[in-house]
């Protein structure tokens, strides 16, 4: 909630002008899943793909964040939800920047992935599940959190001690056990062709 001092600086070049200079509808491209499902790596790729086609782009990641802007953050639930506040606040002026955001964040929880997508207008949140078991995950574990959070050296763990909230209404599912990351890349691209963000 604003502070009664502050008054909105209303800006003469549009979100709308940025994106048409740009040829291209700004959206955030909201990744979750459990820790090693894949957010990161396919978010990567198709933003190497988004680029390719000439596309204006920013990738916020999960770990990159933390080292910075919310390194002061803990893992309990009163930080991830702050955590995942500020993100939706750092993708809403990307937003408005023109861009095409992705973000790759664990996000557990339903409510804190719905105030997001409040702070948007409709259509330019783009909710996507990235659905990998806690068997595949576990088995991935590419940097060994989960075999900590089993061995009781992390508190908090997503999937193991703290609970992961599924979406029920992302616009994209997209499954790591059964297809590659080409074809989840792909599955976006033509998402996105088909709903008019990119030509």
């Amino acid at each position: 909630m604003y502070n009664k001092n502050i008054i909105w600086h209303k800006h003469n070049i549009t979100k709308e002008r940025r994106a048409k200079e740009k040829q291209q509808i700004s959206c955030v491209l909201w990744f979750t899943g459990l820790s090693g499902s894949g957010k990161s790596t396919i978010a990567n790729a198709l933003e190497s793909r988004l680029v390719e086609m000439k596309k204006h782009t920013y990738l916020l990641d999960g770990d990159n964040i933390r080292a910075g802007l919310n390194q002061d953050l803990t893992f309990s639930d009163k930080d991830r939800t702050e955590n995942i506040r500020r993100i939706g606040e750092v993708s809403k002026l990307f937003v408005d920047a023109g861009l095409i955001v992705l973000t790759a964040f664990i996000s557990p929880f339903r409510e804190d992935r719905k105030k997001v997508r409040d702070l948007f207008n409709k259509n330019e949140f783009i909710e996507i599940f990235v659905n990998s078991s806690l068997k595949t995950c576990e088995l991935r574990d590419p940097k060994g959190l989960y075999r900590k959070a089993r061995e009781g050296k992390i508190s908090n763990f997503t999937g193991v001690s703290s609970p992961y909230e599924i979406p029920k209404n992302a616009e994209i599912v997209l499954n790591t056990d059964d297809f590659n990351i080409d074809e989840n890349v792909e599955k976006v691209v033509n998402f996105l062709k088909n709903n008019g963000y990119i030509g």
